[in-house]
């Protein structure tokens, strides 16, 4: 008896390189997850997948996708009596992970750069 594949075998195996390639096409002239799986007849699960299996080979930046924005905080207590001015306001960042950091205004900004990152690592 004989067996014959017609059209493109489901099992396929894929270098950490290809995988890097797909995962960093993402976002690229506004492609998203969805678009680039189709582009590569895989799943978006599969994509999601891979992020996480890169990041943990050290392939892929943890924070790569992490955006900073400078806060002028002289700026934003302008309008604060002399009275409030010495006390510290809760700043709180929610991520697109779903996770939520909050923190003091007079946090050391290179303290709070290393905790974002450890936050987006996790």
């Amino acid at each position: 008896m004989r067996v014959e594949i017609l059209g493109q075998e489901r099992r396929r195996r894929w270098r950490d390189d290809e995988k890097l390639a797909i995962v960093m096409s993402i976002e690229v002239a506004g492609t998203t997850i969805t678009e680039v799986a189709r582009q590569h007849d895989i799943t978006r699960q599969q994509i999601y997948a891979w992020r996480s299996e890169l990041k943990k080979k050290g392939l892929l930046s943890a924070s790569a996708n992490a955006l900073f924005i400078p806060v002028d905080m002289n700026a934003v207590q302008a309008d604060v009596p002399e009275d409030k001015k010495n006390c510290c306001g809760t700043i709180e960042l929610r991520f697109n992970c779903g996770r939520t950091l909050r923190f003091e205004s007079s946090v050391v900004p290179g303290v709070l750069t290393k905790v974002i990152r450890a936050v987006e690592a996790a």
